[in-house]
């Protein structure tokens, strides 16, 4: 397996030690109070073999060469789950590292894709007001609970021919965020599917800078759904 070294320093974290395994990169340069920037692979990369998680997304595009100004967390899943029955040992990771790491509160954004599209809306949803923004890619999410997202910025991906997860799952999930008052954009990929939306989106879009971008300034407790 060859890892990009170039631009990134790459550390394998152990499942036993961090709740679940990972790689994480973090700039050749060290950073004061850096943000933070999670990626949710599909359900093709569960397993133990960590170097699945290079086949797509934020992993590929670091990997190719992007250089991102961020400390990337890109947690593994185990095999016989989904992220989405995971969130609490996601978030439990996510903790560890904001504090190892020194991780400004305010930049803490995540993004996904098919399974992990749909983890990203669901680990917003669990967790309110936490990130500064989301960005699921081929997801979708439970459509009643997005009232919670109307104070953090979202971007959705999605291919409209994709198959695989249909465009009504994403499609969902936007427009109950903006009738509830929140602010939520979705980006029709017209000519793609499933596989190759996610490639366009991580390799031609800006959804990286778009997420870096963000700052969170209201942490306020959001009441669950029928709480």
């Amino acid at each position: 397996m060859c890892y990009n070294v170039f631009i990134t320093k790459v550390k394998i974290l152990n499942g036993h030690e961090y709740s679940l395994q990972a790689i994480l990169f973090t700039p050749s340069e060290s950073v004061e109070n850096p943000p933070l920037l999670i990626y949710l692979h599909g359900a093709g990369e569960r397993g133990e073999k960590i170097e699945h998680l290079y086949r797509h997304g934020i992993p590929k595009l670091i990997n190719d060469g992007k250089e991102i100004p961020a400390v990337v967390l890109c947690p593994q899943c185990p095999r016989e789950v989904v992220w989405n029955n995971i969130v609490d040992k996601v978030k439990n990771l996510i903790d560890l590292i904001v504090g190892e790491y020194k991780i400004s509160l305010d930049r803490i954004s995540i993004t996904g894709s098919s399974m992990g599209g749909f983890g990203t809306w669901e680990m917003g949803l669990s967790y309110p007001n936490f990130f500064s923004a989301i960005a699921p890619v081929a997801g979708g999410g439970l459509s009643w609970r997005a009232e919670r997202l109307i104070t953090t910025p979202v971007k959705a991906y999605h291919g409209k021919l994709d198959i695989d997860v249909p465009l009504i799952h994403s499609q969902l999930m936007v427009d109950s965020v903006n009738i509830h008052g929140g602010k939520a954009e979705l980006v029709i990929l017209d000519e793609f599917g499933h596989n190759d939306g996610i490639e366009y989106t991580y390799f031609n879009t800006d959804i990286v800078s778009w997420l870096l971008e963000k700052s969170r300034t209201n942490f306020e407790k959001v009441k669950e759904i029928c709480e």
